[in-house]
């Protein structure tokens, strides 16, 4: 049994989604998802309105056993010498998962962003794409998750950052980084963007225990 999806990293119309927070949540808990965390982009102009939506949702989810929904942001485009403040700034105003948006192939992201977000100790660098030997080092010292993702522009580094934390030890998840209902993913295809990256079922279930631990941490 390859288990449930836990999804640590998706989006809705608070952002740059396209669905209302409420049914990204019930789709994804109607197909079958263990837990998700809704985490939607912002800096400073608009971190305290999005938490404060997404906390007002999120809260009414968590009474079932069976499904979870957390709280949580995506710090994108922070310059690197704001990001340990904001990180600082998103636990505070209750995000319980913080992403951090990483040096993606796909989008012009300030150099010295990775590490920066690593240093800071958010819980997950999401698609960090040209991962260095340094940036996996750092991750698997301050046990933050670097992505491995099904979207489409940010998975084309997907092989070269599971080869990179395998190497070097860091610890890896796997998420869809959702903006619409066809971009939610069951386990299976999951599996299927992990061996695509180069990894084995073992390394998949590793991921899947490793965002087992994230949530468990996060609603403790």
């Amino acid at each position: 049994m390859l288990g449930k999806m836990i999804d640590l990293h998706t989006h809705t119309l608070l952002s740059d989604g396209v669905l209302v927070p409420s049914e990204l949540i019930r789709r994804a808990r109607v197909i079958g998802y263990a837990a998700i965390a809704i985490t939607d982009h912002a800096d400073e102009s608009n971190i305290e309105s999005v938490l404060e939506q997404i906390r007002k949702v999120t809260v009414l989810y968590n009474s079932a056993a069976s499904f979870k929904a957390v709280p949580g942001v995506e710090l994108t485009h922070i310059p690197p010498c704001r990001i340990p403040s904001m990180v600082e700034r998103a636990r505070s105003l209750g995000a319980r998962i913080v992403v951090g948006h990483g040096e993606t192939l796909s989008e012009p992201v300030e150099r010295g962003t990775n590490m920066a977000f690593i240093k800071a100790r958010v819980d997950t660098l999401a698609h960090p794409g040209l991962v260095t030997a340094a940036h996996c080092r750092e991750a698997a010292k301050k046990r933050v998750f670097l992505e491995i993702t099904s979207r489409h522009g940010h998975a084309s580094s997907n092989g070269h950052v599971a080869a990179m934390a395998i190497r070097h030890g860091a610890p890896l998840v796997i998420n869809s980084d959702a903006h619409g209902p066809g971009d939610l993913i069951s386990a299976n295809a999951a599996i299927n963007v992990a061996l695509g990256a180069g990894l084995s079922i073992k390394d998949f279930r590793r991921m899947q225990k490793n965002a087992e631990a994230i949530v468990k941490k996060a609603l403790s």
